[in-house]
C-alpha cells in the first residue's frame, strides 16, 4: 500500500467519524496533494483536475481545499501558497513545517514543547491562539549532503 493510499484511508475514516462526505472531487484533490511531497497550489490542482474533469473550475478546487482544511486533512504552506497532506489529522492544530529550499519537500513535525511554549507566552498576554503556522526554511538532510 502506498503512502497516498494510507493517507486516503485515514482521510476516509476521519470524514466518516466526523459525519462528513468525502466526495469524489474532494478525494481526488486530496489524492493529488498527497502525491506531491512539496505541496500543490490551487491552480496547479485545477490544471490537473480539469484534465480529468472538464467541469472543474476554481470554486470547485477552493471548496474542496476549504473542506479538507476544516477536516484537518491538509495544511496551507503560507510561504508557498500551497497545500500539503497532513499525515496525522489528530494533530492538525499544533504542528510545525520544515521546508527544504532546495528540493521543496515539506516535512510536518509535532513538537509539543513548541506548542506549549507558545500557549504559555500567549497566555501571558491574555491571547488565545486559534491557529498557528510555524514554517522553518532550510535544507533537508538529503540536500545538505
Amino acid at each position: 500500500m502506498s503512502d497516498t493510499d494510507t493517507l486516503v484511508r485515514v482521510a476516509e475514516q476521519r470524514c466518516q467519524a466526523n459525519g462528513t462526505r468525502f466526495t469524489p472531487i474532494r478525494r481526488r484533490v486530496f489524492e493529488l496533494i498527497s502525491e506531491s511531497p512539496g505541496g500543490l497550489k490551487a491552480y496547479e490542482l485545477l490544471d490537473q483536475l480539469s484534465s480529468e474533469h472538464a467541469s472543474a473550475r476554481p470554486p470547485t478546487v477552493y471548496r474542496a481545499l476549504e473542506f479538507l482544511s476544516e477536516q484537518g486533512l491538509v495544511h496551507r504552506v503560507e510561504s508557498r501558497n500551497a497545500y500539503i497532506a497532513c499525515p496525522c489529522p489528530e494533530h492538525s492544530r499544533g504542528f510545525q513545517l520544515m521546508i527544504c529550499r532546495n528540493c521543496g519537500r515539506v516535512e510536518e513535525l509535532h513538537e509539543q514543547e513548541v506548542v506549549d511554549l507558545l500557549e504559555r507566552i500567549a497566555s501571558r498576554y491574555a491571547f488565545r491562539i486559534e491557529r498557528q503556522t510555524i514554517e522553518l526554511s532550510g535544507l533537508c538532510h538529503e540536500c545538505r549532503d
